[in-house]
């Protein structure tokens, strides 16, 4: 297999605005931002969001010395959903593997994603071999557990209700500014109106994500590999982000203040996150 070199990084800000541009996959417009310079980063947008509402985070990731790819995914903002019987995480990675070719980046890739779209980056990282380089998961969906006061179970168990009501105290446990809220809700809103039985099917394929037979894949190939995790966020269960971690087999963790959607609330936060975390050394996950 064909190795690629490790993505590095300079700390050192600088200028990251965020340019907005469309291109044809698979004979369908997939909208994309791209910031930076440096060797390429592939943001990936959580569920029933876009890649906008990320502007703020995709800056600051870019300025700490990275040319940032920041695709609409299937199903959202503007990029048609892909067919039913490919709609599952795999689906996605394949997606991503044209997307990077009609962008023209070859790889590698360092691949951030955040809920949702770390599902994706942890697909992706599995079945794109050598084009992915290094992975970093921000308070990623894939753990498939859930812990409601007793012994493990599986998330899918977990009812609507409470994903409803875990998002609802997020919002407001994060202080999330009225800005980024409008932003999220017609992000939400726009989507869910565009089509809401794709936003449902994905949304079920967020909600019971299990992806820790491809994360136990990843470890074993060493791909380097970081969790991002907040300690207050209530959307996805400690139990899951857990089981996902023994998956990966015990990654480095850099933990940060704030709930599930803190770094669109606070992309300076973020920003600091992404520098640390790009600063560590890149050994392979044990």
């Amino acid at each position: 297999m064909r190795q690629y070199p490790p993505v590095h990084s300079s700390i050192e800000a600088r200028s990251a605005e965020v340019r907005w541009r469309d291109v044809v996959v698979d004979g369908r417009n997939a909208p994309y931002g791209v910031a930076g310079s440096g060797s390429p980063v592939v943001f990936l947008h959580g569920f029933g969001l876009t890649h906008r509402t990320y502007a703020g985070a995709v800056e600051r990731l870019a300025a700490t010395g990275v040319r940032v790819y920041a695709p609409a995914l299937p199903g959202f903002a503007g990029t048609d959903a892909l067919p039913p019987h490919r709609d599952g995480f795999g689906g996605y990675a394949r997606w991503l593997d044209r997307f990077l070719d009609t962008v023209g980046v070859d790889g590698p890739v360092m691949l951030v994603g955040h809920s949702f779209g770390g599902g994706v980056g942890i697909a992706s990282t599995h079945d794109l071999g050598a084009r992915v380089s290094r992975l970093v998961l921000v308070n990623s969906v894939g753990g498939g557990a859930w812990a409601p006061g007793g012994p493990p179970r599986e998330l899918r168990e977990r009812p609507l209700w409470r994903w409803g009501a875990s998002a609802a105290v997020d919002a407001v446990l994060a202080r999330t500014p009225a800005s980024a809220i409008a932003s999220i809700a017609g992000d939400a809103l726009r989507n869910a109106v565009r089509s809401p039985a794709t936003l449902w099917r994905i949304g079920e394929l967020a909600r019971g994500a299990d992806l820790r037979v491809e994360a136990s894949r990843i470890a074993e190939r060493g791909v380097p590999t970081t969790m991002v995790w907040s300690h207050g966020d209530t959307f996805i269960p400690r139990a899951s982000f857990e089981s996902l971690r023994g998956a990966l087999r015990d990654p480095h963790v850099h933990r940060v203040p704030g709930c599930h959607g803190w770094l669109i609330g606070d992309p300076d936060s973020f920003g600091r996150a992404m520098t640390t975390v790009l600063g560590l050394p890149i050994a392979p996950a044990a």
